[in-house]
């Protein structure tokens, strides 16, 4: 019989929703909000008039048009009030409900996470990677020794000491600042020998000079190799 009336053919309405009864709600608070715009424009109209009027009949009829204005005005803004109550109240429940749903797609895939790296990690075998490290920490100790075995040094006294020899070259030092060289000025101050000798000729005075010469080189030579000897070097 259903068929035949077509009753059969009657489809189910779709569920409503959250978002959908949301935008439903505001969409009849918009519609409240501009007839509260058109009583405020009524209201405005009718205020003028009242200050242009003198007191009489006219302006009590004019007088209750405004009153009755405003009595429609507190009227949509009531209903506006629960119209944003309700929706409101919408958006609260539909924020819980998709921070709901999130949280469970969240732990889904938390649940996949887990079983990848339950997968992965059956094919780490950790024992394999201790060998690993063990056998880097084996060839790096090689390394080293041999580096160690390049940086020898040959031809050196086996028993030599660091310190020492740095508390050797510190002395050295000293001694060389305590050093008295006075000696070397010495043979700056040697008075040269006369010139001249009475009754000798030029010729001879030159060769006397010569003479001269040589012995003060011979000196000099003399106090230079004895401050050599002291392992000292001088620069003439």
């Amino acid at each position: 019989m259903n068929r035949l009336f077509g009753g059969g053919g009657r489809q189910k309405k779709p569920q409503p929703n959250l978002t959908d009864a949301i935008s439903n709600v505001d969409s009849r608070g918009e519609s409240i909000e501009k007839k509260i715009a058109k009583l405020d424009l009524e209201l405005k109209k009718y205020k003028d008039q009242m200050k242009k009027m003198r007191d009489g009949p006219s302006k009590n009829m004019v007088k209750q048009k405004a009153l009755r204005v405003l009595k429609q005005k507190k009227m949509y803004e009531s209903q506006l009030e629960g119209l944003r109550n309700q929706s409101f109240n919408m958006e609260q429940a539909n924020f819980a409900t998709q921070q709901l749903k999130d949280t469970k797609t969240t732990v889904d895939a938390m649940k996949i996470g887990v079983k990848e790296m339950k997968k992965e990690y059956k094919k780490v075998d950790i024992g394999k990677i201790e060998d690993v490290q063990d056998e880097l920490s084996d060839m790096l100790e090689q390394a080293n020794e041999v580096q160690e075995v390049l940086g020898r040094s040959y031809g050196l006294p086996e028993d030599v000491d660091e310190d020492d020899l740095e508390a050797e070259l510190d002395a050295l030092g000293d001694d060389l600042l305590d050093e008295d060289t006075s000696y070397l000025d010495e043979t700056v101050g040697i008075p040269d020998p006369p010139t001249t000798i009475p009754g000798e000729t030029e010729r001879t005075r030159v060769s006397a000079f010569a003479q001269d010469c040589a012995i003060n080189s011979i000196f000099k030579c003399i106090y230079i190799n004895m401050y050599c000897m002291s392992n000292v070097k001088i620069i003439i």
